[in-house]
């Protein structure tokens, strides 16, 4: 019959181990929780009331106006026929900021020159997608946007 028997020295090499183990398990956890982004809940909207009226937008010099569609960002404006328009402003090719102009009659995208026409559609430059178009109802005055897909 054998003893089994746990010498200090095998004691001592399983307890450092262990202790190196829970102190390497103490650092890389917060780092693992910083990396990974949260989850991110937020309620889904179906339509968005903007606090601004289209007096706002229309006029001289031609004007458009920015919005937050959720975490989204958009740009209305009105075009040279007068009519409302609203679409992303963020573009599709490296998420800039687009810009309304009416000067030349689209939307920009200044970081590598894409253009846009007033319906979102990409005219030249990089941008590999079109713009998504948003829903505009004007009731009394008051502007509500929703998106197509609500």
């Amino acid at each position: 019959m054998t003893e089994n028997k746990t010498s200090r020295r095998g004691f001592l090499g399983v307890f450092l181990g262990g202790g190196a183990l829970a102190t390497l398990g103490s650092i890389l956890y917060p780092v693992a929780r910083y990396i990974t982004p949260p989850a991110l809940s937020e309620a889904k909207l179906s339509q968005l009331k903007l606090d601004f009226a289209r007096a706002d937008i229309e006029g001289e010099p031609v004007k458009a106006k920015y919005f937050k569609y959720g975490r989204e960002l958009g740009i209305i404006f009105i075009t040279d026929a007068g009519e409302m328009k609203a679409l992303t402003a963020i573009c599709t090719h490296l998420d800039c900021t687009v810009q309304h102009r009416p000067d030349l009659g689209i939307i920009w995208c200044s970081c590598h020159n894409g253009r846009y026409d007033y319906n979102g559609q990409n005219i030249s430059g990089p941008p590999p997608r079109p713009l998504t178009q948003f829903v505009i109802n004007e009731i009394d005055g008051t502007i509500f946007i929703s998106r197509e897909d609500a």
